[in-house]
């Protein structure tokens, strides 16, 4: 049995949600986002499949034992936390509300390629471009003299 295999199993039975996780795992200071969380739980002979490593796995049981038993100072009772986890409805995200907001096309997407490197954002508002298109003046080669026909 992997390291993939206990924390799947783990995950199902505390009926845990991939934000409960990354919360859970901020309790011992140890970053993971969403999406890295969904490469561990996708099935080995997927491309984007990751291994857990002993790390991960450590520092989640680590997190895991903060989260249901609380602290010296502030303890709590592991049966009610679970519970909890029950009653909680799910979060309806931003993403999933824009997805079904407009048909999809074709054209909506950009081509993405591995090497485009996460930009910060400027925050100050950009002076409106001017399009070269209404400084050109259009000659079509014939004279300005009209006809008078």
């Amino acid at each position: 049995m992997t390291n993939n295999d206990i924390f799947k199993k783990l995950r199902v039975a505390l009926q845990l949600r991939d934000d409960q996780i990354v919360e859970i795992l901020e309790l011992v200071d140890f970053r993971i986002s969403k999406g890295e969380l969904g490469n561990i739980f996708r099935t080995e002979d997927h491309e984007k499949y990751m291994e857990c490593g002993d790390q991960l796995l450590r520092n989640f049981l680590n997190g895991l034992v903060i989260h249901l038993r609380g602290t010296k100072e502030n303890p709590k009772n592991p049966m009610d936390v679970i519970k909890s986890h029950k009653n909680t409805p799910e979060k309806k995200s931003e993403s999933t509300e824009k997805k079904f907001s407009k048909p999809f096309k074709k054209d909506d997407k950009k081509p993405v390629s591995k090497s485009d490197k996460p930009f910060k954002k400027n925050f100050k508002k950009a002076e409106p471009k001017q399009n070269p298109v209404e400084f050109f003046k259009f000659n079509s080669g014939k004279g300005t003299k009209k006809n008078d026909n």
